[in-house]
């Protein structure tokens, strides 16, 4: 990313890079199968038409040991009627009502669906099984201020196999460390608008890489379930952690919104008219042919997205279950973001499980915590590749090289094209829908124009279908006789070319440039 800093150098504070959101999962791994549950249960000597008993009084322990650490915290414990309540909203509320700087906030409990176990009777054997299903049981939400993560929570499944989830917010983290240092910084939400040594605060990041998580992680759990070891003196078993989501977020302070503000609408402009499939497959650390092209041999979906926020737009492209994103956060915070679900995406060098250390190699990344230091490595990069691409965004190529042609009739196969006429409503507007994001991995049909460019109604009917899939070839012939799509061999389909992507991202940025930047520049 040096040369997207290198060309906004004056208007930029400094850049930060770390974990935004960690979400762990706890697992009894020996219980989350059906023969581990029964190897428990032999183990402890409860038999099966005594299960039901057995899972209601140690769920009820739970429940007590729940209630008791409330009452010693002096915190409330709310139950939810619904589970879609918004519950970080609460606990905030709640902490600021009774202005709680560290520990216990509050115990959220409420009904969510959850996999567990039960005892059936198979009809044909007239024997007792165990399954597993889902069902419904109740969850326990804990909301602290811990001394470490700072802002957090975590929940647990009171029914068995008592499954952990933990969520982790890297800001509030990173808040709570730079407090302890005396670095001052301001802070908006989930944002750093301003930090007041960002060396030192970069080198806390590093450290955080060098946690203990299993310990850390531990404490929480004992925390959630304070008589686990009572539960299992008879059958001692430890949560495995492993990594469900995590996101890294690369963020740009900018010295003010207003700066951010020019800036940023052109780079969501160049990003959805220049990335392809391709360049996010690159991006997300996933090889492509030499000449660019998607592998035949990768299944799945590339998808750019676009949304509006109360904030502002957010581009987003996803490959599978990963994704990058980039968005403005607080007016002046410009954040490029990776999130990796599967981190099976992503390679590792390490031993293979049971070989010796000097057996390294390059491995499938691994959900376990293990693997975490690895996953800040891909995500990093990754964000680095997207601001190296968006560095180019800041071509000085004047308009009038990319353009001048297209405004001028052209020959294409023996046949007169006429000009474009960018600033024109017709023909703005079809430039504007060729380039929309979700044609980049297929690239677009007649039929998907004529359905952007022209809504369709239940009273079209064929002449009327006929009709408006004329005139979307004609306004494809005109793209393709100045160069600016191409057809797919033996498909129906066409790709926008780099002369289009080029020239449409130019013409964009100067439709929606403000007078006084175009005077700037004319001047």
């Amino acid at each position: 990313m040096k040369k997207f800093l290198s060309n906004h150098k004056d208007d930029i504070i400094g850049t930060t890079s770390g974990f935004d959101r960690l979400v762990f999962r706890g697992t009894l791994r020996r219980l989350s199968y059906k023969e581990g549950m029964r190897a428990y249960l032999w183990a402890i000597k409860v038999l099966f038409k005594d299960f039901a008993t057995h899972v209601l009084r140690v769920t009820n322990e739970i429940k007590k040991s729940t209630e008791e650490y409330t009452q010693r915290e002096s915190r409330p414990l709310i139950y939810l009627p619904s589970s879609n309540t918004n519950k970080a909203k609460e606990a905030q509320v709640i902490a600021s009502a009774t202005n709680i700087k560290e520990g216990l906030i509050c115990v959220f409990k409420c009904v969510e669906p959850c996999y567990s176990y039960d005892i059936y009777r198979n009809k044909q054997s007239k024997l007792l099984e165990l399954v597993l299903r889902q069902r419904k049981c109740l969850f326990f939400y804990h909301y602290y201020i811990h001394p470490v993560f700072g802002f957090m929570n975590c929940r647990i499944q009171s029914w068995f196999p008592f499954p952990i989830q933990v969520c982790v917010n890297g800001k509030e983290w990173l808040s709570k460390q730079m407090d302890k240092a005396g670095i001052p910084y301001l802070k908006k939400e989930n944002c750093f608008t301003w930090i007041g040594d960002i060396a030192k605060a970069k080198s806390l990041i590093e450290n955080q890489l060098k946690s203990s998580w299993p310990i850390l992680l531990n404490d929480i759990a004992q925390r959630l379930n304070p008589i686990h070891d009572k539960i299992f003196q008879n059958y001692p078993i430890d949560y495995y952690w492993s990594v469900h989501q995590s996101e890294w977020a690369t963020d740009i302070m900018f010295k003010s919104s207003e700066i951010l503000d020019k800036l940023y609408s052109p780079l969501i402009r160049f990003a959805m008219v220049n990335f392809s499939s391709s360049d996010i497959m690159r991006f997300l650390g996933k090889e492509t042919k030499l000449n660019g092209d998607v592998p035949l041999s990768f299944k799945g979906e590339i998808i750019s997205d676009v949304r509006k926020r109360p904030e502002g737009v957010r581009i987003k492209h996803i490959k599978k279950q990963n994704s990058i994103k980039m968005y403005n956060k607080q007016g002046s915070v410009l954040r490029v973001e990776t999130t990796i679900n599967d981190p099976r995406e992503f390679n590792v060098y390490r031993p293979k499980t049971g070989c010796e250390e000097n057996t390294s190699q390059w491995l499938r990344m691994r959900k376990g915590v293990a693997d975490l230091h690895r996953r800040a490595k891909v995500s990093h990069s990754a964000n680095e590749r997207y601001l190296d691409a968006i560095g180019t965004a800041q071509n000085t190529r004047p308009l009038k090289d990319l353009s001048s042609k297209l405004c001028q009739p052209t020959i294409w196969n023996n046949k007169i094209i006429r000009a474009i006429r960018p600033l024109s409503l017709e023909d703005s507007t079809l430039l504007d829908a060729v380039s929309e994001g979700k044609f980049l991995l297929n690239g677009f049909r007649n039929r998907d124009l004529r359905d952007t460019l022209y809504k369709s109604t239940e009273i079209d009917n064929h002449i009327k279908k006929t009709k408006k899939s004329s005139a979307v070839t004609r306004k494809i012939r005109i793209l393709r006789g100045h160069g600016l799509v191409k057809k797919i061999p033996k498909t129906h389909r066409y790709f926008l070319t780099q002369k289009g992507r080029e020239a449409i991202s130019a013409i964009q940025a100067a439709r929606f440039a403000d007078i006084n930047s175009l005077i700037k520049l004319a001047a």
